[in-house]
């Protein structure tokens, strides 16, 4: 990894044919035109070619990711049972609790033999997922009527749902104007807030399962399914992306930055002119295996996945297509997508 310039883009990632830029927000969030217009051609030109970046200066005090952190921290250390009690509900809500081995990421080709892979090599993680308040139908899964934590984590994450969702906005009007669009064209496709706070715990495992295991990672190769994800990190490591070349080259976590990729329908949208590309969690790299003799520590992220308002028609954006180079998809409900992708994998 390269050491970090000033700059307000440069490249902290270069391997196997795959660039991954640590890009400067403050100038889109309250520049000139000239370099709010600059930002937006450095993240579109990140999503077009990586699909990957790291975002420095957001506008996301250290504070409140340091309490995010710690009050997931709190949840997942309760007992089984209290967690199990939050139990995700389905595709279609996508709010609740995960357990252990629940849930086995893959690449959409993959999904139908998943069973098999879910018995073989489980992703080493719990979660719970966090939606939009007051959808009805679809709650979420608090713990605030067992205790006074409860109420606080339920208080927190609905705050953090909220600034994320702000930032969720503004780059997606970055990369609105890096496509020749207005910049705020897509404000009324994601207003609804249709997102996912995702809390993620990967419990110590020992050192000999990766090698017992062929194939076991903390969780499976897959690319996400939505517009963007705000993935933050602790120190821990062992995100990897998938280059073009086929190989895997490790995201390390930089302090206070946010890793932000793009999903399939934002690459739908843009008819494939954005990337989409696979990453995976796989056992922590060498500087942190020497922490303990027998046992990876405990790893913890927080993924935000921005979505398209659930009832928005993903179709081929203007200036991404003409008449001989056609459409490649056909339009679809993001509803109807997401079901379809989080139904194959739990």
């Amino acid at each position: 990894m390269a050491t970090i310039s000033n700059q307000p883009a440069f490249t902290v990632v270069d391997m196997d044919d795959i660039q991954i830029p640590i890009i400067d927000f403050a100038p889109f969030l309250s520049g000139t035109p000239a370099e709010k217009h600059s930002v937006a051609l450095f993240v579109t030109d990140a999503f077009r070619n990586s699909g990957f970046l790291y975002l420095k200066d957001h506008g996301i005090p250290p504070s409140v990711v340091s309490e995010i952190f710690a009050s997931s921290a709190r949840f997942f250390a309760r007992p089984q049972n209290q967690k199990d009690s939050l139990r995700w509900t389905g595709p279609e809500s996508n709010r609740g609790y995960i357990a252990t081995g629940q849930e086995k990421l893959a690449p959409l080709e993959d999904t139908a033999g998943i069973g098999d892979l879910r018995t073989v090599s489980p992703d080493l993680k719990e979660s719970i997922e966090i939606g939009r308040e007051g959808v009805p139908g679809m709650p979420n899964q608090w713990p605030a009527h067992i205790d006074e934590e409860g109420q606080s984590f339920k208080q927190t994450m609905l705050s953090f749902f909220e600034t994320c969702k702000t930032l969720h906005m503004q780059i997606m009007q970055a990369i609105a104007l890096g496509m020749n669009l207005p910049e705020h064209f897509f404000d009324e496709c994601i207003d609804a807030g249709d997102n996912i706070l995702r809390l993620l715990h990967y419990p110590p495992v020992p050192k000999d399962i990766f090698q017992r295991q062929p194939g076991q990672v903390r969780a499976g190769e897959h690319s996400d399914y939505g517009s963007i994800t705000l993935l933050f990190q602790d120190a821990r490591g062992g995100l990897q992306v998938r280059s073009p070349k086929g190989t895997f080259v490790d995201v390390t976590p930089i302090l206070d930055t946010i890793v932000v990729n793009a999903g399939d329908l934002l690459a739908r949208w843009a008819n494939d002119g954005i990337t989409s590309t696979r990453h995976r969690v796989v056992e922590p790299p060498a500087s942190v295996s020497a922490w303990d003799e027998g046992e990876y520590p405990a790893r913890y992220s927080v993924a935000y996945f921005c979505n398209p308002n659930m009832d928005q028609v993903i179709e081929a954006l203007p200036g991404t297509y003409d008449e001989q180079e056609g459409r490649k998809y056909p339009g679809i409900k993001t509803s109807d997508y997401m079901v379809q992708r989080l139904g194959a994998t739990i």
